[in-house]
Protein backbone atom coordinates (compact mmCIF):
# COMPACT_ATOMS: atom_id res chain seq x y z
CA UNK A 1 0.00 0.00 0.00
CA UNK A 2 1.41 3.19 -0.99
CA UNK A 3 2.04 6.08 1.90
CA UNK A 4 -1.19 7.73 -0.02
CA UNK A 5 -3.66 5.26 0.44
CA UNK A 6 -2.13 4.74 4.21
CA UNK A 7 -2.73 8.36 4.46
CA UNK A 8 -6.35 8.50 4.37
CA UNK A 9 -6.79 4.87 5.52
CA UNK A 10 -5.42 6.29 8.72
CA UNK A 11 -7.37 9.26 8.52
CA UNK A 12 -10.81 7.54 8.12
CA UNK A 13 -9.81 5.42 11.14
CA UNK A 14 -9.44 8.64 13.31
CA UNK A 15 -13.13 9.77 13.33
CA UNK A 16 -13.39 11.64 16.12
CA UNK A 17 -10.21 13.72 15.35
CA UNK A 18 -11.49 17.70 14.83
CA UNK A 19 -10.02 17.67 11.25
CA UNK A 20 -11.97 14.32 10.25
CA UNK A 21 -15.04 16.21 11.87
CA UNK A 22 -14.69 19.67 10.14
CA UNK A 23 -14.89 17.66 6.53
CA UNK A 24 -17.51 15.21 7.54
CA UNK A 25 -19.78 17.56 8.74
CA UNK A 26 -20.61 20.28 5.49
CA UNK A 27 -20.15 16.51 3.60
CA UNK A 28 -23.61 14.98 5.61
CA UNK A 29 -25.43 18.34 5.83
CA UNK A 30 -25.21 17.85 1.41
CA UNK A 31 -26.07 14.30 0.96
CA UNK A 32 -29.49 14.83 3.40
CA UNK A 33 -30.46 16.91 0.76
CA UNK A 34 -29.42 14.33 -2.11
CA UNK A 35 -31.62 11.74 -3.21
CA UNK A 36 -31.38 7.94 -1.60
CA UNK A 37 -29.49 6.62 -4.28
CA UNK A 38 -26.76 8.70 -6.04
CA UNK A 39 -24.20 7.68 -9.03
CA UNK A 40 -20.76 9.85 -7.94
CA UNK A 41 -17.73 10.30 -9.82
CA UNK A 42 -15.23 8.83 -7.72
CA UNK A 43 -14.87 6.92 -4.49
CA UNK A 44 -15.10 9.22 -1.03
CA UNK A 45 -12.37 6.74 0.59
CA UNK A 46 -10.45 5.61 -2.54
CA UNK A 47 -8.49 3.05 -0.37
CA UNK A 48 -11.58 1.09 0.92
CA UNK A 49 -12.52 0.83 -2.60
CA UNK A 50 -9.03 -0.20 -4.04
CA UNK A 51 -8.97 -2.75 -1.58
CA UNK A 52 -12.53 -4.40 -2.86
CA UNK A 53 -11.65 -4.66 -6.21
CA UNK A 54 -12.14 -1.23 -7.58
CA UNK A 55 -10.33 0.35 -10.82
CA UNK A 56 -10.91 3.70 -12.35
CA UNK A 57 -11.83 2.74 -15.92
CA UNK A 58 -14.97 1.74 -17.81
CA UNK A 59 -17.27 -0.92 -16.61
CA UNK A 60 -17.15 0.46 -12.46
CA UNK A 61 -19.66 2.53 -11.08
CA UNK A 62 -20.06 3.87 -7.49
CA UNK A 63 -22.91 4.43 -6.16
CA UNK A 64 -24.36 6.09 -2.67
CA UNK A 65 -26.99 4.86 -0.80
CA UNK A 66 -29.08 6.18 2.31
CA UNK A 67 -30.84 3.77 4.53
CA UNK A 68 -32.35 4.45 7.60
CA UNK A 69 -30.79 3.92 10.80
CA UNK A 70 -32.34 1.23 13.46
CA UNK A 71 -34.26 -1.97 13.26
CA UNK A 72 -37.99 -1.23 14.09
CA UNK A 73 -40.01 1.51 14.72
CA UNK A 74 -42.05 0.44 17.89
CA UNK A 75 -41.71 -2.96 19.50
CA UNK A 76 -44.14 -5.42 19.25
CA UNK A 77 -47.08 -5.22 21.46
CA UNK A 78 -47.83 -7.89 24.17
CA UNK A 79 -51.28 -7.40 24.92
CA UNK A 80 -53.95 -8.03 22.87
CA UNK A 81 -54.61 -6.63 19.25
CA UNK A 82 -55.83 -6.68 16.18
CA UNK A 83 -53.43 -7.57 13.01
CA UNK A 84 -53.14 -4.13 11.63
CA UNK A 85 -52.42 -2.21 14.97
CA UNK A 86 -49.65 -4.40 16.25
CA UNK A 87 -47.57 -1.25 14.75
CA UNK A 88 -44.06 -3.37 13.58
CA UNK A 89 -42.01 -1.96 10.98
CA UNK A 90 -39.32 -4.49 10.40
CA UNK A 91 -36.63 -3.41 7.41
CA UNK A 92 -34.02 -5.58 8.96
CA UNK A 93 -35.07 -9.32 9.54
CA UNK A 94 -31.82 -10.59 10.72
CA UNK A 95 -30.00 -8.88 8.00
CA UNK A 96 -27.07 -5.70 8.23
CA UNK A 97 -27.37 -2.16 6.87
CA UNK A 98 -24.69 -2.56 4.34
CA UNK A 99 -26.50 -5.53 3.24
CA UNK A 100 -29.78 -3.64 2.89
CA UNK A 101 -28.09 -1.12 1.04
CA UNK A 102 -26.65 -3.18 -1.35
CA UNK A 103 -29.70 -5.44 -2.49
CA UNK A 104 -31.73 -2.03 -2.96
CA UNK A 105 -28.88 -0.71 -5.22
CA UNK A 106 -28.54 -3.69 -6.66
CA UNK A 107 -32.56 -3.79 -7.56
CA UNK A 108 -32.21 -0.21 -8.78
CA UNK A 109 -29.67 -0.68 -11.18
CA UNK A 110 -30.94 -4.25 -12.78
CA UNK A 111 -28.03 -4.41 -15.03
CA UNK A 112 -24.60 -4.24 -12.67
CA UNK A 113 -23.49 -6.53 -10.58
CA UNK A 114 -22.46 -5.72 -6.97
CA UNK A 115 -18.99 -5.90 -6.05
CA UNK A 116 -18.95 -4.91 -2.34
CA UNK A 117 -19.26 -1.24 -0.29
CA UNK A 118 -17.93 0.03 2.32
CA UNK A 119 -19.11 2.84 5.29
CA UNK A 120 -19.02 6.28 4.61
CA UNK A 121 -20.77 8.08 6.57
CA UNK A 122 -23.70 8.70 9.21
CA UNK A 123 -25.76 11.11 11.48
CA UNK A 124 -29.03 10.23 13.97
CA UNK A 125 -31.17 8.85 11.33
CA UNK A 126 -29.30 7.40 8.38
CA UNK A 127 -26.71 5.71 7.70
CA UNK A 128 -24.17 5.80 3.91
CA UNK A 129 -22.78 3.57 2.02
CA UNK A 130 -21.08 3.47 -1.44
CA UNK A 131 -21.65 0.30 -3.60
CA UNK A 132 -19.23 -0.55 -5.85
CA UNK A 133 -21.24 -1.73 -9.26
CA UNK A 134 -19.69 -3.70 -12.02
CA UNK A 135 -21.07 -3.96 -15.23
CA UNK A 136 -20.75 -7.81 -16.25
CA UNK A 137 -21.04 -7.39 -20.18
CA UNK A 138 -18.02 -4.74 -20.50
CA UNK A 139 -15.49 -5.87 -22.32
CA UNK A 140 -12.82 -3.96 -20.33
CA UNK A 141 -14.10 -6.59 -17.08
CA UNK A 142 -14.46 -9.70 -19.26
CA UNK A 143 -11.20 -9.32 -20.46
CA UNK A 144 -10.15 -8.53 -16.87
CA UNK A 145 -8.93 -11.78 -15.32
CA UNK A 146 -9.41 -10.37 -11.58
CA UNK A 147 -12.64 -9.49 -11.65
CA UNK A 148 -14.12 -11.70 -14.78
CA UNK A 149 -15.55 -14.66 -12.31
CA UNK A 150 -18.36 -11.74 -11.83
CA UNK A 151 -19.85 -12.35 -15.58
CA UNK A 152 -20.28 -16.16 -15.28
CA UNK A 153 -23.48 -17.63 -14.62
CA UNK A 154 -22.98 -19.14 -11.43
CA UNK A 155 -22.36 -15.38 -9.58
CA UNK A 156 -25.63 -13.58 -11.43
CA UNK A 157 -27.57 -11.72 -8.62
CA UNK A 158 -25.03 -12.82 -6.40
CA UNK A 159 -25.97 -9.91 -3.76
CA UNK A 160 -29.90 -11.62 -3.20
CA UNK A 161 -28.12 -15.00 -2.20
CA UNK A 162 -25.95 -13.52 0.30
CA UNK A 163 -22.18 -14.27 -2.05
CA UNK A 164 -20.95 -10.42 -1.23
CA UNK A 165 -19.02 -9.75 2.45
CA UNK A 166 -21.77 -8.35 3.84
CA UNK A 167 -24.12 -10.95 3.15
CA UNK A 168 -21.62 -14.02 4.27
CA UNK A 169 -21.53 -12.04 7.86
CA UNK A 170 -24.97 -12.13 8.16
CA UNK A 171 -24.85 -15.56 7.35
CA UNK A 172 -22.37 -16.39 9.90
CA UNK A 173 -20.05 -17.04 7.63
CA UNK A 174 -16.92 -14.74 9.41
CA UNK A 175 -15.96 -17.66 11.52
CA UNK A 176 -14.04 -20.67 10.52
CA UNK A 177 -12.72 -23.70 13.19
CA UNK A 178 -13.35 -25.18 15.97
CA UNK A 179 -16.89 -23.23 17.18
CA UNK A 180 -17.87 -22.70 13.85
CA UNK A 181 -19.30 -25.95 13.07
CA UNK A 182 -23.25 -25.13 12.64
CA UNK A 183 -22.62 -21.57 10.90
CA UNK A 184 -22.46 -23.81 7.27
CA UNK A 185 -24.18 -23.18 5.04
CA UNK A 186 -25.95 -20.64 6.90
CA UNK A 187 -27.19 -20.24 10.72
CA UNK A 188 -31.02 -20.25 9.30
CA UNK A 189 -30.59 -23.01 6.91
CA UNK A 190 -28.39 -24.63 9.66
CA UNK A 191 -32.35 -24.37 11.80
CA UNK A 192 -32.13 -24.25 15.86
CA UNK A 193 -29.34 -26.21 16.40
CA UNK A 194 -27.03 -22.90 16.27
CA UNK A 195 -29.47 -20.81 18.94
Amino acid sequence: MSNLYKNVQLFWRERNSPEFKEIQKPRLMQWRREPTSLRIRRPTRIDRARSLGYKAKPGYVIIRTKVRRGSRRMSRPNRGRTGKNMATSDITSGRNLRNIAETRTSRRYTNLEVLGSYWVGQDGRSKWFEVILVDPQHPSITNDHRVSYISLKENRRRVFRGLTSSGKKQRGLRNKGIGAEKSRPSRNRHGNRNK
